[in-house]
């Protein structure tokens, strides 16, 4: 068995243990060069034959036996390689003490996730020196002339660096094939040998930092965050940052940031063949580009990232829950002048505090996602909201004072104010998602603002209860959301036994001890309206009924649930026991014929 320590990696580390000559008699057409004895022009794949012909005819050769096993292929030409060991350029690591450098930079950026710290400081601990030149027909010149018997740099090398950089310059990257060596050398041309290699992509894109962020006065270094997939902690996150700190002795970005790949619903890599990948074309086409972004913030990239086509459509479901809030809104504003109609904070209704207070909830929950960088928690927070604080309660109890009260109302007002500044935050929030919707939202929203919603900050006009004398805190609206719930489980339970139709045929009773009633009674007739019953009523808990239900994660209180048998009005859809009384309006309830009566300023509602 034959050793060969320039053409293997194997044999190269048998030669380093034992001190072999590292010999490479193969050029660069794949032949042995012109000294080599016996062999020399003939290419080496067709030298095998000829080689144990020589062996035989020399009584050298023990035994030959012919094998089958893997070997490395060219992935585009489908041949076998040849290894063979050529002289390289290197960066030293050791040198100046870079990679001692670059373990002291890493611990000051910031490494989403954590464990990419980990990754690059083992990579920077076991990497040999930093080799950045390339053999390939492509690529950036190495622009370098070496002596060609010594092989030594040109004593000029800086100078002709430079020279052939203007060159480029005016004429492009040919201009380096193009030169004639003459033309900077003179007579000593003929001594030197123009360099054919290229410079490793790595370091031609690691050295970003110096052409882009130094080269653009509107951008910065080092710069906040480099983003790219969990590869390139042994590619661009680590050229760039050794690149930088040999040249600046500074780290070029704050926070490198990880992304995993994409895969199919299974975890399997995308394939035409396989028939499972999702074409962006397609999905922008058939769902908008706004749905295909908000997949992307949907994803935790810090892990591989499933997409498939009913993946993409469930985030079209979702999409369509966000955009009919911002509808919502918008159709609620559309005579809302905030110059003229707007309610200061403590002159709103409590619902309408309590909106207000949980948008500024939410939006600081968002931006310390969005300043985290963890999109897919932004996705969540704002589907919760639209679904669950806006669609589920909030939207769904203003309806009633929305349609049923006169124009300049405090109770309308009220609640378009709260619109109002809920609509500003909440286009700021899914601008960097649903750039588009955002887009075409900002043009509606009343009042005065800046051309583009891309051109604002954070809105900071919400407001919150730890400012205000308010009826009630948070904590306290939490625990009438709990109890909201439990009554809403108790009237569809009626509705599934079809006793009940809709919660406005209800009435409700509620026992309650002395802490909950207390909490209960500040809300006195707005209860009903936040239940969306007809009727709702707080007693003591020593009054309970025999068919009150105790709710199973709600203590102190017991609910009753009955159908209403009064008449229904026809305008509000409230059913009682006035309707029918007055002569002018049979049909209505009180509160619908004050409103139509009163024009202007309509029933009077409890405010804080």
């Amino acid at each position: 068995v034959h050793t060969a320590p320039g053409h293997g990696q194997e044999d190269y580390l048998v030669a380093k243990k034992y001190d072999l000559k590292i010999d490479n008699p193969v050029g660069d057409d794949g032949c042995f060069l012109p000294s080599t004895p016996l062999f020399a022009g003939m290419h080496v794949t067709k030298a095998n034959d000829a080689v144990i012909e020589i062996l035989l005819e020399k009584q050298k050769l023990l035994h030959q036996d012919r094998i089958e096993h893997s070997y490395p292929h060219c992935w585009r030409h489908k041949t076998p390689l040849i290894f063979r060991a050529t002289p390289q350029w290197f960066i030293s690591m050791e040198k100046n003490g870079l990679r001692k450098l670059a373990l002291e930079a890493v611990k000051d950026i910031v490494w989403r996730p954590a464990w990419g710290e980990n990754r690059i400081v083992k990579m920077l601990e076991n990497n040999p020196d930093w080799c950045i030149s390339r053999q390939r027909v492509w690529g950036t010149p190495l622009v370098l002339f070496t002596h060609k018997e010594t092989g030594e740099l040109h004593p000029r090398t800086m100078e002709l660096i430079e020279q052939v950089a203007q060159k480029i310059e005016q004429a492009g990257i040919q201009a380096w094939s193009d030169l004639d060596s003459e033309e900077l050398l003179g007579e000593e041309a003929g001594q030197y040998e123009k360099s054919q290699d290229t410079v490793d992509v790595w370091l031609d894109s690691g050295l970003s930092h110096q052409c882009v962020l130094q080269q653009r006065t509107e951008l910065q270094v080092p710069a906040d965050v480099y983003f790219e997939g969990s590869d390139q902690h042994r590619g661009w996150f680590q050229s760039s940052l050794l690149s930088s700190l040999a040249i600046t002795g500074n780290a070029p970005y704050k926070s490198a940031i990880t992304h995993g790949f994409t895969v199919d619903e299974k975890g399997f890599k995308m394939s035409k063949s396989l028939g499972n990948v999702v074409e962006p074309d397609k999905v922008i086409k058939q769902l908008g580009a706004d749905v295909l972004r908000l997949w992307v913030a949907s994803a935790d990239y810090q892990g591989e990232i499933s997409v498939s086509n009913d993946i993409v459509k469930r985030c079209s479901d979702v999409y369509r829950r966000v955009r009919n809030t911002a509808k919502y809104f918008l159709s609620n504003l559309h005579d809302f002048d905030p110059n003229k109609n707007a309610l200061a904070f403590e002159a709103l209704l409590p619902l309408d505090q309590w909106a207000i207070s949980k948008t500024l909830e939410v939006q600081n929950e968002i931006k310390k996602h969005y300043d985290a960088y963890d999109f897919h928690w932004v996705f969540q927070a704002i589907h919760h909201f639209c679904s669950v604080d806006m669609g589920s309660f909030y939207l769904d109890i203003i309806k009633d004072r929305q349609y049923t009260m006169p124009t300049e109302s405090v109770g309308r007002r009220s609640a378009q104010t709260a619109l109002f500044h809920i609509a500003h935050a909440f286009v700021r929030w899914i601008a960097p998602i649903l750039s588009f919707t955002a887009d075409e939202l900002w043009e509606f929203i009343p009042g005065e603002k800046a051309e583009s919603v891309f051109l604002e900050t954070w809105y900071e006009s919400l407001q919150s209860f730890d400012h205000h004398a308010a009826l009630l805190d948070m904590a306290e609206w939490q625990q009438v959301l709990a109890i909201r719930t439990a009554c809403n489980k108790q009237m569809e339970q009626l509705r599934a036994e079809q006793k009940l139709g809709s919660t406005l045929e209800a009435s409700v009773t509620l026992y309650a001890d002395e802490e909950k009633r207390a909490l209960l009674d500040k809300l006195k007739d707005e209860l009903r309206f936040v239940l969306i019953t007809s009727r709702a009523s707080v007693l003591p808990i020593a009054c309970t009924e025999a068919n009150a239900q105790t709710p199973s994660d709600i203590s102190g209180i017991k609910i009753s649930v009955v159908a209403v048998t009064d008449e229904k009005c026809e305008r509000c859809w409230h059913r009682r026991e006035e309707v029918g009384v007055h002569t002018e309006h049979p049909t209505l309830c009180d509160r619908c014929v004050i409103n139509i009566d009163n024009a202007g300023t309509g029933e009077k509602r409890e405010i804080a």
